[in-house]
């Protein structure tokens, strides 16, 4: 973008907004500063057609995750993700099944309540998503996705003691994504190994958060809807060098949400995925173009919640 740059500056324009940030020299233990993380990836027929997609574009895919919740998934389902991911020895993340939005309260759905976001209401809901981890668990899974302040300090908890894996991945989700460095290093304290930021934030704030923490950041280039729809393709090569190590995410403007998901919208859900990997294509090329030199992970790397 250089020479572009250099022409508004004669004809006196700023060649950049201003606010320059510092450069991450955090990376993932392999010496990357990015992967590609593909969402909503809801089965294992959706996951076989990711893979299939991927290999037809040449796009690499480190994570897939999923978003309906280990509680809405047949144990063969479940089994059949994590079959490919071992074959493949690339992450599968799940979802934990209860959430706010799937229960009868009513606050999530108002115009107030939207802070409630996919948090767990009371004891029970607690007591079924450390279920859903044990089972998921169980059958081979070692990376769960958390939206609920709690689960995830019992879940890390847990994990400290022994009573689950000590490589299980736990990662945050955008629902309760952390907006200042305080919130993202709370998070990390409680025991998140992957964080998900709001995909709104600006540069500026995206380095503060970096500042404070060591885990990977999860960024939605492309946002869903439900979350704003933002698209930042061009601005990849910043966030790869204000951000690293950092998860780029690719979710889908104009499309339905299909949580939770199953057989009757699954036709729908296998298109999205194969689209949410063109955008990934759409990303390596912008990678390719703007900041060659930039580090992405290898595949099958070691540190990754490959299945058991």
């Amino acid at each position: 973008m250089n020479e572009t740059r250099a022409f508004f500056q004669t004809i006196g324009l700023p060649a950049a907004d201003p606010l320059p940030c510092p450069c991450s020299t955090k990376r993932f233990p392999d010496g990357g500063e990015y992967r590609f993380e593909i969402p909503s990836t809801e089965g294992p027929r959706s996951l076989t057609a990711v893979l299939e997609e991927a290999a037809a574009r040449g796009v690499p895919v480190h994570r897939v995750s999923q978003g309906s919740g280990i509680m809405l998934m047949t144990d063969a389902e479940i089994s059949g993700m994590l079959e490919i991911g071992r074959r493949e020895q690339m992450e599968v993340n799940l979802f934990l099944g209860p959430r706010a939005t799937f229960d009868i309260g009513a606050q999530a759905f108002a115009a107030a309540g939207k802070s409630l976001g996919l948090s767990l209401r009371g004891a029970d809901q607690l007591v079924f998503a450390v279920e859903d981890v044990r089972r998921a668990v169980g059958l081979g899974l070692r990376s769960v996705l958390v939206s609920d302040l709690g689960v995830l300090q019992v879940i890390g908890k847990m994990r400290a003691a022994g009573q689950l894996p000590k490589d299980l991945i736990i990662k945050t989700s955008v629902m309760m994504a952390p907006a200042n460095p305080a919130s993202a290093a709370l998070l990390e304290s409680l025991g998140a190994d992957t964080i998900n930021v709001p995909s709104d934030l600006t540069l500026p704030q995206i380095a503060a958060i970096r500042a404070a923490i060591q885990a990977p950041i999860d960024f939605y280039v492309e946002a869903p809807d439900n979350i704003g729809g933002f698209i930042r393709y061009y601005e990849i090569p910043e966030l790869i060098r204000v951000a690293a190590p950092i998860y780029l995410k690719f979710g889908l403007r104009n499309s339905p949400d299909v949580y939770p998901s199953g057989s009757h919208i699954e036709n729908t859900v296998i298109a999205l995925s194969r689209e949410r990997v063109r955008r990934a294509q759409i990303a390596m090329e912008i990678i390719a173009r703007y900041c060659p030199n930039a580090a992405m992970s290898p595949l099958r790397a070691k540190d990754l919640g490959i299945p058991a």
